[in-house]
Order: C-alpha cells, then structure tokens, then sequence
C-alpha cells in the first residue's frame, strides 16, 4: 500500500472519532454547568471542556472569557478551529475523497452523507435550539461510519490503519477526560465526594457510554478510584486504556506481519504501553499521581503516533 493511502486511511478514522470525542466533552460540559449552575456553584467547567479538547490555547489566542455561548461555537462550527466538529469531519471527509477506492461503498455513503446533512445545518438554529441534539447525531453518525468500516472493509492493512486511527484517538481522548475531572474540574471550594463531585463523575461515565458498565462491573455507588480503574486499566471497557493499546499492538503486530516482518520503535513503545496497562494496578497508581500517571500517557500517546507516522506513513 503506497505510504499516502495509509496515512489518508489513518487520518480520516482519528478525524471521525476526534468528531464523535468532542460531541462527547460538549455534552459533558453542559451536563456539569447545567449541575453547577442548580447548585450555586461558579466553577469553570467551560475552561475544562476546552482542556480535554486539547482547544485552550487556540481559543485564549481570539476569546478572552471560556463562556458557554463562544467555546460552543468554537468547538462545533468554526472551521477555524482544526479540533471543531466542523472541521474534523470536513478532513475525515477529504482524506476519505483522497482514497474513495480504498473504502467500501458504505463507509463512503456514511462519511459523506454525514458531510452532506452537516452543510445543511441552520447553525445558529442548532447552537441556541437543539445543541444536544445534534451532538448525539454527531455520536450516531461516528457509531454509523465505525459500523459500516467495521463490517465491510477486508481483513487487510488497509483495516489496519484503518483501525489504529481509531484507537490511538480514543486513547487520547478517554485519558484527557479523567485527567480533566481529576484534575481541575471540581472548584476549589466544593467537597470532594460532595453533590457536585458525584455528578461529575456521572457525567464522565455518561460522556464515555460507561455508567450501566460502572454498576454491572462494581455493584457499588460511584468511587472515583474504581472509576479510574474502569477507564484505565479493564479490559472489557472498550474505551479503556488498555482496550484502545490492546487493539494498537495487536494492529501494529498485523501490519508488522503483511509487510514482511519489519518492525520498529512504534511496535516496541505500543508493546511496552500496553503491558504497563495489562499488569498495572490502580492501587499503585492513585498514590503515586493519576494526573502524573496520565500526563505520562499522553505524552507516549503523541510519541506513538509519531513513530507510526515515521515508520508507516513517510
């Protein structure tokens, strides 16, 4: 496979769920102002929703208040943000135009009707009238597309990087969400394991699909060590840590086997991640620093995909 058509392929999987991750935090942002606001507490949840978008610093260059009115429509319309839901599934859609014969006929009906009815939007009506609407359309849409490649693509390198967009963005994303709430999100003048505290953990597991997951695993009131674990460490919770490098390693191990056998440093680090995830124990995670734990990750995530990128897509 020539290195562009791998790298189009990689790129328009992590744009669709870069896309279906922001509806994600969006929806988790307004789920905690929403809380925050019935409980009297002034906290900066939009600020947060801007950090575990990876979007703070973009958005601080052109707005100087993180209210509810500028980092929505930040995050969701403006082409000028490359991490706006606009903007992601415009590249998905390009990258997927760049390979149309590398895809199925029904991954390209999904990614581009999805761009069709996204062009059609009344933007202002969805911003001020049905935002959580759309938002969960942006999630059915990615659910839709991960279908339609998922049950019709060949079993061959093209499914693989196919794959490793997917997971190496769900990766990032699942760790920015718990560092976010861990964190920073809670003000510093609210009780831990207090109202607000317990309906952002909630939120979390909801922004995640999670929280009937939580229950069925635990069968206990939300605990938010067990709610790292789930996120970081079980293998059953398909957006966990380890599920998202679990599918890295094992994809990175197929195409290391299509291609001849080659290998190199993103198998080494893949392999190496994934085993500090399969082995390790939240019980020595929490004292030593969740926060310190998932800066770590992030910064071997974004080394990862750049050793990908060297090794597959140059």
């Amino acid at each position: 496979m020539l290195s562009r058509t791998a790298e189009s392929l990689f790129w328009l999987t992590r744009y669709i769920e870069r896309a279906e991750n922001v509806a994600r935090i969006l929806t988790v942002g307004h789920r905690t102002a929403t809380i925050a606001h019935s409980l009297g507490n002034l906290g900066n949840e939009w600020e947060s929703t801007l950090r575990a978008a990876g979007c703070e610093d973009g958005f601080f260059e052109r707005f100087e208040a993180a209210t509810s009115a500028t980092v929505i429509a930040y995050m969701v319309f403006d082409a000028d943000n490359p991490s706006s839901i606009y903007s992601c599934l415009e590249a998905a859609r390009r990258n997927g135009r760049a390979v149309r014969t590398a895809l199925t006929v029904d991954m390209w009906e999904a990614l581009n009707q999805t761009w069709q009815q996204l062009r059609t939007l009344d933007q202002t009506s969805t911003l001020e009238h049905s935002l959580i609407d759309f938002l969960d359309w942006v999630k059915e849409r990615s659910l839709f597309f991960n279908g339609a490649y998922t049950n019709t693509m060949l079993r061959n390198d093209a499914f693989f990087f196919t794959r490793l967009g997917t997971f190496l963005e769900r990766a990032d994303n699942t760790a920015r969400l718990l560092d976010v709430k861990y964190h920073i999100l809670l003000p510093r003048d609210e009780e831990v394991g207090g109202a607000l505290d317990y309906y952002q953990w909630q939120a979390i597991l909801r922004s995640v699909s999670a929280l009937r997951s939580y229950h069925w695993i635990y069968h206990d009131r939300l605990k938010p060590w067990l709610i790292a674990e789930l996120l970081l460490l079980r293998p059953e919770m398909p957006r966990s840590l380890r599920a998202s490098l679990e599918q890295i390693a094992r994809h990175l191990d197929l195409l290391a086997d299509a291609y001849g056998g080659r290998r190199g440093e993103c198998h080494r680090l893949a392999g190496e991640m994934y085993a500090r995830l399969r082995f390790g124990r939240i019980e020595d995670i929490f004292p030593a620093g969740l926060h310190e734990f998932l800066g770590a990750f992030l910064t071997q995530t974004a080394q990862l995909s750049n050793e990908i990128n060297v090794f597959y897509l140059k």
